[in-house]
């Protein structure tokens, strides 16, 4: 018969809840929080127009095309199949293939939309984008003194990923041309110094979430210098990369510029297909040597950990997502050009009605980045703000945004405000400039 003491929260607390602190420490991080709050708020001030979105439009969502685009995957199955249809329908409806059925398929958009090329064997279809991140960050994690380095502000599901994989995160200054390579290379020989490893950057070189800002292509070039000299991956995430406001590619991706597989390429369909089906991918064809001397592709490696955490991607969601793509001859600009008027039309309208509510000469005191295309920009007003000051907004002017300091991490109000054009309406675009201009003045006036 054991004598030790019981556990003191089994003592203390008859009723058996556990205590917060002895679950993962990623529950407690204000991120969590923030997302949480960012979430609920939007639900209680449903009638309130919402900059705080970053979704993509709804103006051209169908179900029709959702049906249209399952029955192209399985005309292309049938074909690939030699027209066995219980082959083709198990296919669909079974579990699959771990690292997905729709590969070869993203392969050819990747060559076609963004001058990609790679073995369809390197391509991993997630559980949307978040899962890619999650995999990577998985695998390349493998003692407490690998860190992942992030251009701030950042995406905070990349920060929160690599909180679940117990993976710290270290600030790079951003900068309006994306990255401040100065405090790049102080952050890189700042790890090594304290004997750590950076096992990756993570950037989003493509009208980045919340800034807006891209990377020229001198700069792309030069980071991928960066990462070959000091031995790091880049973790590009590429999900606004289509929609430039002039309807022109933009830069070729760092992927398409890398020559050395220092590039994991993460990839959403959420943005360019369709959010519901929560599809993503991530291209690793970095080789990987095995104890018996065998190479492997770190594809393969996500695989494993992947077959462990979701088993397989939905096929069903996969054939949609491969059916738009068939539709559209592997181009999913050609797939979006109604998408792209849209966002293009909305960002002029938000930087032609910021002017027009905040001119410089009389407003030198607000002002506003003007990005090449995407779903964001970054508003400066005169006052930090925090969620109590986007509460207010909410409730007495019925307009919602995202305070910039969620995209910091640390929780310290910032005088800069995060305003999506994505998913709203030209009338709404008007009307909710004209709350924010009244919800600015009033708290000028303060």
């Amino acid at each position: 018969m054991s004598t030790e003491a019981p556990n003191a929260a089994a003592v203390t607390d008859p009723t058996g809840a556990i205590p917060l602190e002895e679950l993962h420490s990623s529950l407690g991080h204000p991120l969590a929080e923030s997302m949480n709050f960012l979430n609920e708020i939007a639900q209680r001030y449903p009638d309130a127009i919402s900059f705080a979105a970053g979704r993509p439009t709804e103006e051209f969502f169908g179900i029709d095309a959702v049906h249209r685009y399952l029955d192209r995957f399985r005309e292309h199955l049938l074909t690939l199949f030699d027209g066995d249809e219980a082959r083709a329908d198990r296919e669909i409806m079974q579990y699959g293939r771990t690292k997905g059925i729709i590969h070869d398929l993203i392969a050819r958009n990747l060559a076609v939309d963004e001058d990609i090329t790679v073995d369809p064997e390197s391509i991993v279809v997630t559980v949307g984008c978040q899962e890619a991140l999650f995999l990577t960050l998985r695998v390349l994690r493998r003692t407490s003194d690998d860190v992942l380095l992030a251009v701030s502000p950042t995406y905070v599901g990349a920060v929160g990923a690599a909180q679940l994989v117990d993976m710290p995160v270290l600030p790079v200054a951003g900068s309006p041309e994306g990255i401040d390579f100065d405090d790049l290379v102080r952050r890189l020989d700042e790890v090594a110094a304290s004997g750590r490893r950076v096992r990756a950057l993570y950037v989003v070189a493509d009208f980045a979430n919340p800034s807006g800002a891209s990377l020229g292509l001198e700069a792309r070039l030069r980071l991928l210098r960066l990462a070959a000299e000091h031995d790091f991956l880049l973790l590009e995430d590429n999900p606004y990369g289509l929609f430039t406001s002039d309807g022109e590619p933009g830069p070729p991706t760092l992927k398409a510029l890398d020559t050395e597989r220092r590039v994991v390429y993460l990839g959403s369909f959420s943005k360019t297909a369709l959010p519901g089906a929560r599809v993503g991918c991530v291209v690793a064809d970095q080789r990987v040597t095995t104890p018996d001397g065998r190479e492997e592709l770190l594809a393969d490696q996500l695989g494993r950990i992947k077959s462990m955490l979701t088993v397989n991607t939905s096929p069903l969601t996969q054939a949609v997502i491969g059916g738009k793509l068939l539709e559209h001859d592997f181009s999913l600009r050609a797939g979006n050009v109604r998408e792209q008027r849209t966002y293009r039309d909305n960002l002029r309208l938000m930087l032609d009605g910021l002017r027009d509510r905040f001119p410089p000469d009389r407003h030198p005191e607000v002002s506003w980045n003007v990005p090449g295309g995407g779903f964001f920009l970054v508003l400066t007003v005169p006052f930090p703000v925090d969620d109590r000051v986007l509460e207010h907004s909410a409730r007495a002017h019925r307009v919602l945004w995202t305070p910039m300091h969620h995209f910091y991490g640390d929780g310290v109000p910032v005088n800069q405000i995060r305003l999506s054009v994505s998913h709203v309406t030209p009338a709404e675009i008007e009307t909710g400039l004209d709350n924010l201009a009244a919800f600015l003045r009033e708290y000028r006036d303060h």
